[in-house]
């Protein structure tokens, strides 16, 4: 009709269908768009919406054109449109209804459909490639990070292994000296034995010149570093008080080795190369504490291999007392044992405390905040845990009377409260423990002691108690006396095992689960503190052992 030949001007596609929705006209762009056009049935079938939320079992419904015809209004939408060659098209279709005729526009808006997912895919891979930069860079951090740590660790148990495969202190010495002087170029590296504020120099690696036995001392800052457990490191002029001049500033490097508490030398570090040390500090930490084990250790042995007849006969007298504990109980016996026991557990204890030194040093490294804490609370708890089997050990001896200790103040309501917090693993999500501290003044006692007895009969009151169950804890001040009562709702001690309770080797807890020393122990502690132990008990109701501390 050439009524409408005003469209063919126009870019986009145009069909108009009169009333009865039969197509009068299709402009030449239309024609050129939908070549496989038949009729507007088919084009309805091959059109739908770019987003279709309707759920309809009327397929028409789904169709843009179909809506577009019989829109009694304008109508406008995105549709997507397959082509008998399966190609998809992207157009806006807006309806105009003029008259008995309604007017469809297409306009063609694949390209910038595809242009917009093309945008959204290339959003999407240059987040991805982001994430998989960042977490490149997070993995080259831990690569290098467990790198440094293998590195670390590889050095440590090299040295370690060369100390462990020797019992001579002169051997041990020269292989520790021998690692340390390669690993930091040193010309030079000598140990030095501490005796009384000054040094002597027993073995030297890497300089001929150098003899032993020579006595030196270091300057007052070094000495107070060297104190302090800490590694010292300058660029120094002298290797030590009264020694020539060097040439230039050396790298000095001084290691202490401590055994415990005990300084027992220093490791004598000199480099021409000058160097920040960081990583490095934590690796000389260690080699110390395990070149302080293994001198120990050695000196040890040589000291066995002198008196190895006396050894013998005490090793023989150690087996009779034991026999002789068990079947006889004196007190006599326990004595050697004591010892004997106290001996074997401070070597073991010195290790793990020098361990948890390293532990405390290597925290600051890690930089997990959740994992830092974590540890750090572990660390802790360990090292109480370790103070606290020093102090055991240190009350066994003065249970024996091989030490001596001096009277100190203390508030028993206190220590009843670091004892409980020792032991809460025990407690923890099991036993209430009930607290009816009474207002009592601070006593002169030795609080290790008087908390060894607490932990004791705290232990016992716990395993006595099958699932849950209550600890009540009574403290009062009475006529000058110190009272203090632990009761529990365990299973209770027969009344014929009330009177063997305090006596050495008796225990109730089966062979091999108790020794039958430690209420023997508390009784002696008791004792010694010019107190009594008592103990009231019914089966199947639970125990209450009063301790009562007169005083003067």
């Amino acid at each position: 009709m050439k009524k409408f030949d005003f469209f063919r001007q126009f870019r986009d596609a145009v069909i108009i269908l009169n009333k009865k929705h039969e197509v009068v006209y299709r402009n030449h762009t239309f024609k050129r768009w939908f070549k496989d056009f038949t009729n507007i049935k088919k084009l309805s079938h091959h059109s739908s919406f770019n987003i279709c939320p309707l759920n309809s079992e009327n397929i028409e419904i789904y169709s843009p054109i179909y809506h577009a015809v019989i829109s009694k209004e304008d109508f406008f939408a995105r549709i997507s449109y397959q082509s008998e060659l399966n190609r998809i098209y992207y157009y806006d279709l807006q309806a105009i209804k003029k008259g008995d005729y309604t007017i469809i526009f297409f306009t063609d808006v694949s390209a910038q459909n595809k242009l917009e997912d093309i945008y959204e895919e290339n959003k999407k891979l240059t987040e991805k490639i982001n994430n998989l930069v960042e977490e490149n860079e997070d993995l080259q951090k831990i690569k290098q990070k467990a790198q440094s740590q293998a590195i670390r660790i590889a050095l440590i148990n090299k040295v370690s292994n060369n100390i462990r495969e020797s019992i001579d202190i002169s051997q041990i010495l020269q292989s520790a000296l021998k690692e340390l002087a390669i690993m930091f170029s040193a010309y030079k590296a000598y140990y030095a034995k501490a005796n009384n504020g000054k040094f002597e120099i027993e073995e030297v690696y890497g300089e001929k010149k150098s003899k032993t036995n020579t006595s030196i001392i270091f300057d007052e800052k070094t000495l107070e570093t060297i104190d302090n457990k800490e590694i010292a490191i300058s660029n120094s002029i002298i290797e030590y008080i009264g020694a020539k001049p060097f040439k230039e500033p050396v790298l000095r490097i001084i290691i202490p080795v401590h055994h415990m508490q005990n300084l027992m030398g220093v490791i004598v570090l000199l480099s021409y190369q000058k160097r920040e040390l960081t990583e490095e500090i934590e690796i000389l930490d260690a080699i110390s504490s395990q070149l302080s084990n293994a001198i120990t250790r050695a000196e040890l042995y040589q000291k066995n291999v002198q008196t190895v007849k006396e050894l013998k006969s005490a090793m023989k007298e150690l087996k009779e007392t034991q026999i002789q504990l068990i079947n006889s109980e004196k007190m006599a016996s326990l004595g050697q044992l004591v010892a004997g026991v106290a001996h074997e557990i401070n070597t073991p204890v010195a290790s793990i405390k020098s361990n948890n030194g390293i532990v405390a040093k290597l925290l600051g490294s890690i930089e997990d905040t959740d994992l830092k804490e974590m540890l750090t609370d572990i660390n802790e708890i360990d090292k109480e845990a370790v103070n606290r089997i020093s102090n055991i050990v240190t009350s066994l001896k003065k249970f024996v009377r091989l030490d001596e200790a001096e009277l100190q103040e203390a508030d028993i309501n206190k220590e009843l409260d670091l004892t409980l917090e020792l032991i809460r693993h025990e407690t923890k999500n099991r036993i209430e423990v009930v607290k009816n501290y009474g207002e009592i003044p601070v006593i002169k006692c030795f609080p290790n002691m008087l908390n060894q007895v607490f932990t004791n009969i705290l232990v016992n009151a716990c395993q006595a108690i099958d699932g849950k169950g209550t600890i009540t804890i009574t403290t009062e001040y009475k006529d000058k006396s110190l009272i203090v009562k632990i009761k529990d709702t365990g299973k209770g001690i027969p009344q014929n095992q009330l009177n063997k309770i305090f006596s050495a080797g008796f225990t109730t807890k089966g062979v091999g689960v108790g020794t039958g020393l430690g209420l023997a122990i508390c009784s002696k502690i008791i004792e010694k503190h010019k107190g009594k132990i008592t103990v009231n008990s019914e089966v199947g109701k639970g125990s209450e052992f009063i301790i009562t501390i007169y005083g003067e």
